[in-house]
């Protein structure tokens, strides 16, 4: 099983849609997705769990949590999101950073370009590994 971690500052927003969008589209006995922040926030930012509402996906249960080093051992696909010098090191992960901009009280519009853009690399992703469901 390959575990693909998502990681960003407070594990409230980027990350958080970015393993739920993977999670929806990757084949579930292939690979799993994880999502961890280096400091994380109590709750997921409601301008998230609105936007992500819109596409059925109910996020009111996720919980932040901290990114460890044995979480980040862990796994084999590290994608971090804006956590600059606090970014994990994963020995022997594939790693990508992805530049996205943090949803964080931003207008609920920007947040669903933000969602859309992780949705289009998480898509990408699954399709470059060959991690989606058998049709």
């Amino acid at each position: 099983m390959t575990t693909v971690l998502f990681a960003c500052v407070h594990n409230a927003g980027r990350s958080q849609m970015a393993a739920a969008l993977f999670t929806l589209d990757a084949d579930p006995a292939k690979v799993r997705a994880v999502s961890a922040g280096t400091r994380p926030d109590p709750h997921v930012h409601p301008e998230v769990l609105e936007a992500m509402r819109e596409l059925g996906v109910d996020l009111s249960a996720a919980r932040p949590q901290l990114l460890t080093d044995d979480l980040a051992n862990q796994a084999q696909v590290l994608i971090t999101m804006g956590c600059g010098a606090d970014c994990p090191y994963a020995p022997g992960a594939l790693r990508d950073d992805w530049p996205l901009e943090d949803p964080k009280g931003r207008p609920v519009e920007r947040v669903r370009e933000i969602r859309d853009e992780i949705r289009a690399r998480v898509r990408a992703l699954i399709e470059e590994h060959g991690w989606g469901r058998e049709a």
